[in-house]
């Protein structure tokens, strides 16, 4: 599974319309290093923040970023029990130092704060996990939580103004179909297969879409490009139904096959400029927003890929001939939800020969 960048993150939360973004997962997971590459989106802002670390066989240390100052807030405890680190707080360090720099950080001028991390030591101090609320409601607030079943850690990451990736899991369980079933008919031939800066056509949405979804499905009339994807052990649909509500009904019929799952990217394979960390968002705002439809905007207009949750499969599959899952979008308007992103280009499609010299042209 595709670790998400900092980019794909940033693209999801900004889109989401929550307050604070908050990254979670066990040990090793990556949330210092995520965490300190989406402080720069911060930019220009400097952030006020607090940092904690543990030093094996030693303790636990937490410093006011603003000042350098640190302070030994755990010490290591061998006589403690269990996976952990085997740390115990120390008197003074989270309700004493540990508070009076988060306070610190809440009235810091700017508008964000970051905290790294809040794990099971943290929440042994009221004090400091009042000052975490305080800094909640004063700061939109960047944080690394240790994926614990600790009741206040848990309430914390449920919260409804808080944007949440798990990077030991960020995409939740959704499936992708690959729409591969275009004439090429303006193309004048088989434009999936022409030549797109030295791979085919098909292969930009191949590589885009890769290592992000549970199962994906190639829905082709092509055996050329059924082949290609057969190649790289993508499952695929080969078929001669004449509509794209046919491919539509293909595909999320051969996805059925294991786990449910809660949603469904349907991907054109004819835009060969879009991002895998537009994708990636998508994914990411669909796990934060489940039954919400996901598709991207570029300045206020909305294309293609679209993300429909698991709610709409049955009206995808009954679509009559001739229509597409935007008839589903035009029942559904309050669920649509917009991922905006910077370059328009993504969402620009090859109908013609010219339109693939032009997209190879761009960005170069």
């Amino acid at each position: 599974m595709l670790r998400p960048t900092a980019s794909s993150i940033w693209l999801a939360f900004r889109s989401s319309g929550k307050r604070h973004l908050l990254l979670t997962g066990g040990r090793g997971s990556g949330k210092t290093t995520m965490l300190r590459a989406l402080t720069a989106f911060l930019a220009p802002e400097v952030p006020p923040g607090v940092t904690s670390w543990a030093e094996p066989g030693r303790g636990v240390f937490l410093q006011e970023n603003a000042t350098g100052a640190r302070r030994q807030v755990g010490v290591f405890d061998p006589a403690l029990q269990g996976p952990e680190n085997r740390m115990r707080p120390l008197a003074d360090g989270f309700a004493g130092f540990g508070a009076a720099a988060l306070g610190h950080c809440a009235e810091a001028p700017g508008d964000w704060a970051t905290v790294d991390e809040v794990g099971y030591l943290e929440t042994t101090s009221p004090a400091y996990t009042a000052a975490l609320e305080k800094l909640f409601a004063r700061k939109r607030v960047l944080a690394a939580v240790r994926r614990q079943e600790l009741p206040f850690l848990r309430a914390l990451c449920a919260r409804a103004d808080v944007f949440l990736v798990d990077l030991d899991a960020p995409f939740d369980l959704c499936g992708c179909v690959l729409m591969a079933s275009g004439l090429g008919r303006r193309f004048g031939g088989n434009k999936l297969l022409a030549d797109f800066r030295g791979r085919p056509l098909v292969q930009c949405a191949i590589d885009a879409t890769a290592n992000i979804f549970a199962r994906r499905v190639l829905v082709t009339r092509s055996a050329e490009v059924a082949a290609l994807g057969r190649r790289q052990g993508i499952r695929t649909v080969l078929h001669a139904e004449p509509c794209r509500a046919d491919a539509i009904r293909l595909g999320l019929a051969a996805l059925q096959e294991g786990p449910a799952l809660t949603g469904c990217l349907f991907c054109p394979c004819d835009q060969p400029l879009l991002r895998r960390d537009t994708v990636a968002a998508l994914a990411l705002a669909a796990a934060g927003e489940p039954d919400a439809i996901w598709r991207p905007a570029a300045g206020g207009a909305a294309g293609a890929p679209v993300l429909f949750p698991a709610w709409a499969f049955p009206a995808l599959a009954a679509l009559p001939a001739g229509r597409g899952g935007g008839a589903v979008i035009r029942k559904n308007p309050d669920r649509l939800r917009l991922l905006a992103i910077d370059d328009a280009m993504e969402l620009a499609d090859v109908d013609r020969p010219e339109d693939l010299v032009r997209l190879a042209a761009a960005g170069k």
